[in-house]
C-alpha cells in the first residue's frame, strides 16, 4: 500500500471526527511518510510500519471520543465513546457489553425509583387534604408527616443514585482508557 492509499483509507475511516481534527491527524501521518522518504524508505515500507489504517482509525476515533466525553459530559458523548471503544476488540463486545447494559439499566432504575418515591410522597400530602376524593386517607397532619417523610426519603434515594451513576461513569471512562492503552500497546509491540 502506498502513501495515497494509506491516507485515503485513513481519511475515509475517520468518520465522526470534526474536519479540523481529521486534518491534523492526516497531516501527522503525511509527515511520517515525508520523514520516511527522506530517510530513503519506500512508501510501502512506511505504510506497513504504521499499521493497518482501519485499525488506526478505530483507535484514533475511540481516543477522540474518550477525550470529548471527559471535556463535556453528555449521554450521547458517553455512549459514542463506549461504542467506539467497544468496537476495538471482540472481548469487549462479548464479555463487557452485557454486564455494562445490565448495570446501566439497574442504575437508571434506581434514579427512576427515587423520583417515583418523591412523587408518591407528594401524592400522599395532596391526598390527605382531599379525603372525599380518595379512600383510606389519613388526617392532613398524619398525611403531611408521612408524605414529607416519603418525599425526603425519595430525594435522598435519588441523590444516592446519582452518586452511584457518577461513580459508574468515572469507572467506565477509566476502563475505556485502560482498554485503549492495552490495544495501542499491543499494536506497538507487534510492530
Amino acid at each position: 500500500m502506498n502513501k495515497q492509499q494509506f491516507i485515503s483509507i485513513l481519511k475515509e475511516q475517520l468518520k465522526g471526527i470534526p474536519e479540523v481534527d481529521k486534518k491534523e491527524v492526516l497531516f501527522d501521518y503525511e509527515e511520517h511518510f515525508e520523514i520516511g522518504l527522506r530517510e530513503g524508505r519506500r512508501e510501502e515500507e512506511i505504510a506497513s510500519s504504521l499499521g493497518n489504517p482501519k485499525s488506526l482509525a478505530k483507535e484514533i476515533r475511540a481516543n477522540y471520543m474518550i477525550n470529548k466525553v471527559e471535556e463535556s459530559f453528555t449521554a450521547g458523548n458517553f455512549f459514542r465513546a463506549f461504542l467506539s471503544t467497544l468496537g476495538l476488540g471482540f472481548f469487549n463486545l462479548v464479555f463487557i457489553l452485557g454486564p455494562f447494559a445490565g448495570i446501566a439499566a439497574a442504575l437508571f432504575s434506581l434514579v427512576v425509583a427515587g423520583i417515583a418515591i418523591v412523587g408518591s410522597g407528594i401524592f400522599v400530602i395532596v391526598a390527605s387534604f382531599f379525603p372525599n376524593l380518595f379512600q383510606n386517607v389519613p388526617s392532613p397532619f398524619v398525611g403531611s408527616f408521612v408524605g414529607i417523610s416519603l418525599a425526603s426519603f425519595g430525594v435522598l434515594w435519588t441523590i444516592g443514585s446519582m452518586y452511584l451513576n457518577k461513580w459508574f461513569y468515572l469507572l467506565t471512562i477509566k476502563y475505556l482508557k485502560f482498554n485503549l492503552n492495552i490495544i495501542v500497546n499491543r499494536r506497538n509491540k507487534n510492530e
